[in-house]
């Protein structure tokens, strides 16, 4: 049985500008901004919530199953994808579209500035859950408006249990949509910014949200994560990571580590401190698909901070 993910397949071009955005941004001018910025350092890197959920769910052991939708450019990406023995059934390739990508130019104290051209995701919603076969479990992830709304509803109507993680695509819905996807999802995630969006957009506290389903998970970065079940919060402490690099999909790789728990039957305390750890793991490397561990190193490695096995 595999674990569906229905989000983004994108490219990340990543610029570093050699000196400070507030050096060539004239606050006064602001209104008739016109800048450009020398970036002689530049790399592209395979990305999107889709793409880096399965690459970490595999890592584990986990049977991912990728539905998404990708442009006339998606070939470097379908060479990856082969090379890492992930199935491509479900992706689905739009005609006359770029696969999404993201443009991002960050300065010397780490400011960025991102552009994102959704491209291909837009059309999302020409896949459905039902094209997909034994199917024990999935995700929405952020993907196209459209495409997240159907297929939540076809987890639902398929009866799949499915978590529900809005992220940067959470604005694109109102109070009443976000209410009608929690009460679909069995699981739903956040990080600490969308928590509170989710509260104001939906007028409830975590709390209230977290009675509609059987966890509901809150990463706070630095400060671990919080995972609401059964009137409980559980806290997950932050894995200390071997070198900080790179943030970049260090919540995808959270994420697999919910999704390989749920699967499996865990607790929400090894799932909690699993999905930590795999953060902890992809901040050491740049980009979202760089970290590279085997199930036994990581197995290792949760035992030498939490002082037990992963079962």
């Amino acid at each position: 049985m595999r674990t569906l993910i229905c989000g983004s397949i994108a490219y990340d071009t990543i610029m570093t500008f050699h000196d400070h955005f507030n050096n060539h941004i004239l606050p006064e001018k602001i209104n008739i901004l016109n800048v450009a910025f020398l970036t002689p350092e530049m790399r592209r890197e395979f990305g999107g919530c889709d793409g880096n959920i399965a690459y970490n769910l595999q890592m584990i052991g986990g049977s991912p199953l990728i539905m998404a939708t990708v442009g006339d450019d998606y070939q470097p990406y379908a060479e990856r994808m082969k090379k890492l023995g992930l199935v491509e059934t479900h992706i689905k390739h739009v005609k006359d579209t770029f696969t999404a990508q993201a443009f991002i130019t960050t300065d010397l104290a780490d400011n960025q500035i991102t552009s994102f051209h959704p491209g291909a995701m837009n059309f999302s919603h020409y896949n459905h859950i039902t094209n997909a076969k034994n199917i024990k479990l999935g995700i929405v992830s952020p993907d196209g408006r459209n495409g997240m709304l159907q297929h939540a509803q076809e987890f639902y109507e398929a009866g799949i249990p499915f978590l529900f993680d809005p992220g940067q695509g959470l604005p694109m819905f109102s109070g009443a949509e976000l209410h009608d996807f929690i009460r679909k999802a069995n699981y739903v995630t956040v990080n600490d910014y969308e928590s509170q969006l989710l509260q104001e957009r939906t007028e409830c506290t975590l709390q209230e949200l977290a009675k509609l389903v059987k966890g509901l998970i809150v990463t706070k970065g630095a400060q671990g994560s919080i995972i609401f079940t059964n009137n409980k919060e559980i806290k997950i402490p932050c894995v200390k990571a071997d070198k900080e690099i790179d943030p970049t999909g260090c919540g995808d790789a959270y994420r697999a580590g919910l999704l390989y728990g749920i699967a499996n039957g865990m607790d929400w305390q090894t799932t909690g401190q699993l999905g930590s750890l795999m953060g902890a793991l992809k901040i050491s490397q740049r980009g979202g698909q760089n970290h590279n561990f085997s199930y036994e190193e990581i197995s290792h490695r949760y035992f030498e901070f939490f002082g037990s096995h992963i079962t």
